[in-house]
């Protein structure tokens, strides 16, 4: 009998309305016919000019930025206690900002959100959701499928030399993450080629690519992508999709090491074929283990 309760109560905590906010890129999209794929009712709010088209084939409000009120009270009520919030964001331009009553009203905590890093900001939204009795959860709560596996993603697999690089790249990314500056790095033969800092991470591969431009004649090289420590994961778990794998390829990289069960990917068949046709390794590994990635090549 407590076997039944508790399987009903799964089932009805997993039919939940469920609150998309989402920004740009294909996360949204996907995490959103992963919930309706699901059987699970969803409300979608999307940024005007910043999100996917195809989020319209779901309920759905359009957003400006700065309409906070209209957010909270959208959620309310579509009924949506569970809030994922998936995508990337680009900063609005002034002109663009159409505060409502629910900015001004929230205003205190908003300034407060500004105030720190990357990842002090989006701890504090978790908090500023939860204070107005929401329930956050993670995109990869929604669509597990898209969280990066341990080995190799597909046919293709890293060299000892390649392992090397992982290996130190992993130690840069530690390192920078835990002064909360980026989630990648780029090595190539030993060498630190670039670190990601708030310009993102395809930024920092167009700056590798132009290194490449200047005299590397071969591909060789890792980019390495994994969390922060105590990075708020339920909002900004690193991502990688098909655009990624192709400004590597185009910055001269021969692969592509993430962190696996931490990273998400992004329309996950389209940049595994990307990457074959590029011909580009994707390998999920353990961040928190240099010594035996010798083991992924044997993996299947």
């Amino acid at each position: 009998m407590l076997q039944r309760n508790q399987i009903s109560g799964l089932e009805l905590e997993a039919m939940r309305p469920l609150g998309v906010i989402a920004g740009g890129g294909a996360l949204p999209l996907a995490v959103a016919e992963a919930a309706a794929k699901s059987g699970r009712p969803l409300h979608v709010l999307a940024f005007r000019g910043n999100s996917d088209a195809g989020l319209k084939a779901f309920p759905h409000t359009m957003m400006r930025w700065g309409e906070i009120g209209k957010i909270f009270q959208t959620l309310h009520r579509t009924g949506c206690h569970d809030v994922v919030l998936v995508g990337s964001l680009k900063r609005p331009q002034l002109m663009d900002i159409r505060p409502d009553g629910g900015f001004f009203y929230n205003l205190p905590a908003i300034f407060k959100l500004m105030q720190g890093g990357d990842d002090s900001v989006l701890s504090r939204v978790v908090r500023l959701f939860e204070s107005k009795g929401f329930r956050v959860v993670g995109a990869h709560d929604i669509a597990p499928h898209l969280v990066a596996p341990r080995g190799p993603l597909g046919q293709l697999q890293p060299s000892a030399k390649d392992l090397a690089d992982i290996a130190l790249g992993l130690k840069v990314v530690r390192a920078l993450g835990a002064l909360d500056v980026g989630q990648a790095a780029a090595v190539s033969r030993g060498y630190v080629l670039a670190v990601e800092a708030a310009e993102g991470t395809d930024e920092m591969l167009r700056r590798c690519a132009r290194l490449h431009q200047w005299g590397l004649k071969s591909a060789s090289g890792v980019l390495v992508k994994c969390p922060k420590p105590g990075q708020e994961l339920r909002v900004d778990m690193p991502a990688i999709g098909p655009n990624t794998v192709e400004l590597a390829a185009a910055a001269g990289l021969r692969g592509i090491a993430v962190a696996a069960g931490r990273v998400l990917v992004a329309n996950p068949q389209l940049m595994l074929e990307t990457a074959e046709s590029l011909g580009l390794f994707v390998v999920g590994v353990d961040e928190h283990d240099d010594t035996p990635l010798e083991k992924i090549s044997n993996e299947a």
